[in-house]
């Protein structure tokens, strides 16, 4: 008896890569959330191109988005937050996989692309607010506010490919963004 199996066609698939950006302020963390239009907020991210790494477009990314340089951040090793889904693009479905850093800077100014409306700093329970339309960000932005709760964000690293061992890992092993009050909006 022979059988047979049916083949799936192969999904699509788009990566992007991005960084959660916090700094420390009067208020305690916050954390760096770009707006879009309608009332889309969400982390700086991009796709990553040919060849490249995805370290390597998280940096290149957030420096289109939002002007910071890679010697403005500093990466916190073992932390590395993923998201999956899969969407339609036309007839076809493509399956999106989203890998995000988790870096502090201390530059307030931020120059945003001519993809971005504005941007602002926001504290935990606000940044929970304002993305809670997404339920991903949330968890994502819980799982860096976890992790930073949980280690001295003195500790830190100006380059994510030193640490790419550490940044391997899934966000799963890695915690959750600390909470502070009040956010300040930027729009342009």
């Amino acid at each position: 008896m022979v059988e047979s199996k049916t083949m799936q066609p192969t999904m699509q698939q788009a990566i992007t890569a991005g960084i959660i950006v916090f700094r420390k302020g009067q208020e305690g963390l916050k954390f760096l959330i770009l707006y879009h239009r309608g009332s889309y907020w969400n982390f700086p991210k991009g796709h990553v191109e040919s060849e490249e790494k995805i370290w390597q477009a998280a940096l290149r990314e957030v420096r289109e988005e939002t002007g910071l340089k890679q010697s403005e951040l500093h990466f916190m090793p073992g932390f590395r937050a993923e998201e999956r889904f899969v969407y339609r693009k036309g007839k076809e479905k493509v399956l999106k996989v989203v890998s995000l850093f988790l870096a502090e800077t201390r530059q307030p100014r931020i120059t945003v692309s001519d993809e971005h409306n504005g941007y602002g700093w926001f504290t935990y329970p606000d940044a929970r607010r304002i993305l809670s339309k997404y339920k991903d960000s949330v968890r994502i932005l819980e799982q860096a506010h976890d992790f930073l709760r949980g280690k001295s964000v003195s500790h830190r690293s100006r380059h994510p490919q030193g640490h790419r061992a550490h940044l391997q890992r899934s966000s799963s092993n890695g915690g959750t963004p600390p909470g502070v009050p009040g956010g300040r909006e930027h729009a342009q």
